[in-house]
């Protein structure tokens, strides 16, 4: 993992610091050959693959004739057009969490917070595919996997979209600079910075994406959590009884709202309080909460406890890729459940999150006096939320899946 004041080629020789200082969330930026040599470790036969695959969200763009049109997979490979056809694209969205060698890729920006990093997307397209321009709400990085792709940019202030199109596309769009990357260059835009760009020849581009939602959903999931959890919660006290009206008295509109049921409920809404702890407690609930189409693959035939423990000091121990593992202080979310930690687990569970692996040296220290993070680590192992470092698995695993009807 990078550390905050080196240099990083990944950067442009910036430090991550300097980079969040003078950037992030700010203007963009241009690296060349931000991974030197980079190589792109996923086949496109590989993703195709994925694209059938019914956990994995993917989408098919075609712009042809003037005309864009929009499909969503899973896609079979008599689904995607022809190689020899321009003009067209396929997305597919959370390749991290599907092969390891795009996770490990991945994990070179967590010098941004995990609650912040998404997923890595990757676009591959026909000569002339793109999808068109456009803005996006969060920050990205573009990093150029395979073949060429040209990228036009500008601070638009025009944001009219296109009409009658399936996709947001930009009606007036005004590029200030331009830039053809090739493999290993990078391209960093914030928030709200428009963008267009267009294969030249076959391509395959890394999206980088970061979380960045509404501050309406972020209110409504709230609201949630304190509706769910209310029972618990220090307010519960104050609603352990049933609406009772023993001085209403006789009506003559009975459809009107009653004033006493109102007063009342204003009332109670008045004695529900919230503090820091309740919106830390919901946040580390919410932002590990895996998305709906993410499910874990538990092994076969689980390991014992001991021998579980003899493999880990050999191996090491790595959270899956789909497993999110948060803290704050002495908290742990994993997942989207809260997770009490004695004492004497919680310095190896900060290891495990921050670095997201114990190695064998590490493991190996898993003595009897360690049994409370031994039964939380296999209870993980056998849910498929942690896994075996060098655990022999291909990095794809294609699973005979259901093809679901095309929307």
């Amino acid at each position: 993992m990078t550390t905050a004041r080196t240099p990083s080629p990944l950067l442009g020789g910036l430090a991550p610091d300097a980079f969040m200082k003078r950037y992030w969330h700010k203007r963009p930026l241009l690296i060349r050959q931000a991974i030197p040599g980079f190589t792109a470790p996923l086949s496109r036969d590989a993703l195709f693959a994925m694209a059938a695959q019914d956990d994995v969200e993917s989408r098919l763009i075609s712009h042809a004739r003037k005309r864009w049109q929009l499909e969503h997979g899973p896609f079979d490979a008599d689904d995607l057009p022809p190689l020899s056809r321009k003009q067209w694209t396929l997305l597919v969205q959370g390749v991290n969490l599907h092969s390891p060698a795009v996770d490990a890729l991945m994990q070179q920006f967590r010098f941004i917070p995990d609650a912040r990093l998404d997923d890595v997307m990757i676009s591959y397209a026909t000569d002339g595919g793109g999808v068109g321009p456009h803005l996006d709400s969060y920050d990205v990085f573009l990093l150029q996997a395979h073949g060429k792709r040209r990228w036009r940019i500008g601070p638009q202030r025009d944001t009219t979209w296109l009409d009658d199109v399936p996709l947001r596309i930009l009606k007036h769009f005004e590029a200030e600079e331009e830039w053809i990357l090739e493999p290993g260059d990078m391209l960093y835009l914030p928030p709200g910075y428009a963008h267009d760009g267009v294969a030249q020849g076959e391509c395959m581009t890394y999206s980088i994406g970061f979380r960045a939602p509404l501050e309406q959903e972020m209110l409504q999931n709230f609201l949630y959590y304190l509706a769910e959890n209310a029972p618990a919660l220090p307010f519960a006290r104050h609603f352990a009884g049933r609406y009772a009206d023993p001085g209403q008295s006789a009506v003559k509109h009975p459809a009107a709202l009653p004033d006493a049921m109102i007063e009342t409920l204003v009332s109670q809404l008045e004695k529900v309080r919230w503090g820091q702890k309740e919106v830390e407690d919901f946040l580390g609930r919410w932002l590990s909460e895996p998305k709906s189409h993410v499910f874990f693959d538990p092994p076969e035939s689980p390991l014992s406890v001991t021998r579980f423990v003899r493999e880990a000091a050999e191996r090491g121990l790595a959270l899956s890729p789909k497993t999110q593992l948060l803290y704050r202080r002495n908290q742990y979310y994993v997942n989207g459940e809260p997770l009490d930690v004695p004492a004497s687990a919680r310095s190896t569970l900060r290891q495990l999150a921050d670095r997201r692996r114990l190695n064998a040296g590490e493991c190996a220290n898993f003595e009897q006096k360690d049994q409370e993070i031994v039964e939380i680590l296999y209870d993980w192992y056998a849910s498929g939320w942690l896994q075996l470092e060098t655990d022999p698995k291909p990095p794809l695993k294609l699973r005979a899946v259901r093809k679901k009807a095309k929307k």
